[in-house]
């Protein structure tokens, strides 16, 4: 029984370490948490604005401009996958590459050949992992993604929609993503960036009113310059939304598995307990026996 006990106590004293990893790294994601959604949802009056002027600017332009029109010259098409780079989130990125899986059946089934682009180190190992090729990620700012490296990402997506089909151009793009809802909700978002499909009119359908606005030096001009903007936007807001959506996820994960690690610590120094109480009883037993014994021998 001294065995039991022994055991217990060195149980005991690793889920103590454990907890107090856990809860440290709670604290850490919860002090990151309310910046992290400050800025996510701080671009969305910026991304509002830029819809509305991309459909403006859309009503008076061609609208045979490649990031509008699509294409029909190939079937490859482009995915963008925004995962973590850390594990200890719960099931944050497992969600995106299941909707990940999901999309990418879908398009096959409609004859398609998607190509991969992930963002996270774990969505890079669990792709490459299972064999399927990964065109280019990148990893190490999941969880505080910066500007610079969003506008590379839309410029190697945007590029590869405009590129030739014979040197790999795809035809659509699309991207999935995590949209932070709240502290407790993180739904997982699938997204047609490319060709853009402009919804939000400046004037309601049937309804006719003066131009608000004046375009130098043409429509068409002033669309190409802008389009790239709103792509470029749109990334950054994706991940900035995806980067709120993993440290809330951390966050509880981290509660829990703190809860989860006082509550075997409760049943260890439990069963710790009931080993001393019996090694108490097993040698007053033998104290007993061997005082019984001595006085038959007299």
């Amino acid at each position: 029984m001294a065995g039991s006990q022994r055991v217990y106590k060195q149980k005991i004293r690793a889920t103590q370490t454990l907890k107090k990893v856990f809860r440290a790294m709670e604290l850490i994601a919860a002090s990151r948490i309310t910046k992290a959604r400050k800025k996510a949802q701080g671009r969305d009056p910026y991304t509002l604005a830029l819809v509305r002027a991309v459909s403006a600017v859309a009503e008076h332009a061609n609208l045979d401009h490649p990031l509008i029109k699509g294409r029909q010259d190939t079937n490859r098409v482009a995915v963008l996958a925004i995962t973590s780079d850390r594990g200890m989130a719960g099931a944050y990125s497992a969600t995106v590459l299941r909707e990940t899986e999901r999309l990418l059946e879908r398009l096959e089934s409609e004859g398609k050949e998607p190509v991969l682009y992930v963002s996270g180190r774990r969505g890079e190992s669990y792709f490459r992992f299972r064999g399927r090729e990964v065109v280019r990620s990148w990893t190490g700012s999941s969880d505080n993604p910066d500007a610079e490296t969003s506008t590379e990402i839309a410029d190697e997506l945007l590029a590869a929609f405009l590129a030739p089909a014979e040197e790999g151009g795809v035809g659509e793009l699309h991207v999935v993503f995590t949209r932070f809802v709240s502290m407790v909700s993180q739904v997982p978002q699938v997204r047609r960036m490319l060709p853009l499909e402009v919804v939000e009119g400046v004037t309601e359908a049937g309804a006719h009113a003066l131009p608000l606005y004046e375009f130098e030096p043409s429509p068409d001009e002033v669309l190409d310059a802008l389009l790239p903007l709103y792509v470029r936007n749109r990334i950054y807001a994706q991940h900035l939304m995806a980067a709120a959506s993993e440290l809330a996820a951390r966050q509880q994960a981290m509660h829990t598995a703190t809860d989860n690690a006082e509550d075997l610590i409760r049943d260890y120094t439990r069963l710790a307990n009931q080993a001393r109480q019996a090694d108490i009883t097993s040698e007053i037993t033998e104290i007993v026996s061997g005082a019984d014994a001595l006085a038959s021998s007299r």
